[in-house]
């Protein structure tokens, strides 16, 4: 089935706090400005964008729970750190609860948390977008939306790269995806593919 932004506008309404809906909207609206820059589906950014967190407020055991029932536990640090699995979550209820084929929307909204070796344009666009949408208010986080207009693949590095600082000037647990997705941009970006 073909995702509309309407019924994804409705779903996420329906599911999220106004909060998160807000930021959703957000998310949405900048991976379409960043798509259109780019040449790439407007439509399916905004779908994804507005997707992405669809999962992101059910309690995190039923998250686990549901992660686990649906297979989609892939290494221990998913359950040390089951605030990662809403975007998996959310994928695989849309395809398979509301019959969702496109795998490159629902590759966007499962890695936009921790990202993935061989990620696809428009997963670094939601990736980045999530990071970098309107409300965000970081030091550094204009500079980083710039980089992402400037080149898609540098400016996700970018952003995968302050996540990582992030993490570790707070002493957080760093998910082995998102090393292998920082590994696998740097690599890309010194080949050239």
């Amino acid at each position: 089935m073909e995702l509309r932004a309407e019924e994804v506008l409705t779903l996420a309404a329906r599911v999220l706090s106004e909060e998160r809906l807000q930021h959703t909207l957000f998310v949405a609206d900048h991976a379409v400005n960043l798509a259109k820059h780019h040449g790439l589906d407007q439509i399916k950014a905004r779908c994804a964008g507005l997707a992405h967190d669809l999962a992101k407020e059910l309690p995190i055991k039923d998250q686990l729970d549901l992660a686990r029932r649906w297979n989609l536990l892939y290494c221990p640090e998913d359950e040390q750190s089951p605030y990662v699995l809403h975007g998996r979550l959310a994928a695989y209820w849309l395809e398979h609860y509301y019959k969702v084929d496109d795998p490159d929307i629902l590759a966007a909204i499962a890695n936009h948390t921790l990202g993935r070796a061989g990620m696809s344009r428009l997963e670094m666009l939601i990736y980045s977008a999530d990071l970098t949408e309107s409300s965000r208010d970081f030091p550094k986080v204009d500079k980083l939306r710039q980089s992402l207009y400037d080149d898609l693949e540098k400016g996700t590095l970018a952003c995968v790269e302050h996540t990582l600082i992030y993490l570790r000037e707070n002493n957080r647990s760093i998910h082995p995806l998102t090393e292998l997705t920082y590994e696998d941009l740097q690599r890309r970006i010194k080949v050239g593919t």
